[in-house]
């Protein structure tokens, strides 16, 4: 088999089939299409369950049943409660990542940018429970941020619409060379082993970030407003932590794949667009959103001038470095 040429040894090859074939066998059970579908299901109930007690805890705190000192509004403010299974859908979008991530690194790249602009529009729903409505819209902080996000949210709505575009556009054919075929099954199955083990620490860090705010709720009130100052940034601080990590690795495997200088460029880009939407969760304001959509347009700037070099490349206009000597 093409995994073990190479190694001489009866139990090196053993080892390394052994662990290819548990592997793959986890992979099925936890990124197959099936186990998608049925964990897109388990996420609409759980999401539409944690809207309707959302609901219901914000009729209680109305009705003083619960008392809660200087209750943010998220827990009195129906329209907050939008913002709940908002929370599970983005944590659903997260495994979509990555399911993808084995598929298509532009795809993946993609779903990283949909998060982050989804974050932004569950946020609004926070906003809106926080709006005041005066004359003095713009001296009032909490209307402000509903002003910048709302911009934000549409300026990243379109900037993902054009990465849509570009990252499909295909300008030259795959080589088909039995070398090409063995390093890009090589570099599809590291991408397998990389994202069968997020999905475990996705589902660590999700329920470890939401145990360490809860209980940080009920704790004395300086640390519940820092709670529900930084509820936005609960999970996907850590998570786009992972992320960068992962990123890296994925560029580090590429080389074994392909040295063409644009390539390594493009997945080098994508690494610095995910670290300025990691430091995004480190600053607020409109500084907050400016991070955000200028980590989405310097990937998109990216995907264009690396696909312009796969054009003149399909032309001839440029030389592969690799045909010459």
């Amino acid at each position: 088999m093409k995994l073990t040429r190479g190694f001489k040894s009866p139990l090196t090859k053993f080892i390394i089939m052994a662990l290819y074939k548990m592997s793959e066998l986890l992979y099925q059970k936890l990124l197959s299409k099936k186990t998608k579908e049925n964990i897109e299901r388990a996420f609409l109930w759980i999401a539409f369950m944690g809207f309707i007690i959302h609901i219901i805890i914000i009729g209680l705190v109305h009705y003083n049943i619960i008392l809660i000192n200087e209750p943010s509004g998220l827990i009195t403010n129906p329209i907050a409660a939008i913002y709940t299974p908002f929370s599970f859908i983005l944590v659903y979008e997260v495994y979509l990542l990555i399911y993808y991530l084995p598929k298509s690194t532009s795809i993946y790249i993609s779903k990283q940018y949909e998060i982050i602009t989804l974050i932004i529009f569950r946020r609004l729903f926070k906003d809106l429970s926080d709006l005041t409505l005066t004359a003095n819209w713009f001296s009032t902080k909490g209307d402000m941020q509903f002003t910048y996000d709302l911009v934000a949210a549409v300026i990243l709505f379109y900037l993902i619409y054009l990465f849509h575009i570009h990252r499909n556009k295909i300008y030259r054919t795959v080589d088909n060379g039995k070398r090409n075929l063995l390093s890009m099954s090589k570099f599809i199955s590291a991408k397998k082993w990389m994202a069968t083990a997020l999905v475990p620490v996705l589902f660590i860090i999700a329920i470890y970030s939401f145990i360490n705010w809860s209980i940080g709720i009920f704790q004395a009130n300086e640390t519940n407003a820092v709670s529900f100052k930084n509820i936005n940034n609960i999970f996907f601080d850590q998570f786009f932590n992972i992320l960068i990590i992962t990123d890296v690795v994925l560029l580090l495997f590429s080389f074994f794949h392909t040295d063409e200088f644009h390539k390594v460029i493009r997945n080098s880009g994508f690494i610095i667009s995910t670290i300025l939407i990691r430091i995004s969760f480190s600053v607020s304001g409109i500084i907050n959103n400016v991070l955000i959509v200028a980590a989405i347009l310097f990937g998109l700037l990216v995907v264009i001038i690396h696909n312009q070099f796969e054009k003149q490349l399909a032309t001839g206009a440029i030389k592969d470095s690799n045909s010459e000597l």
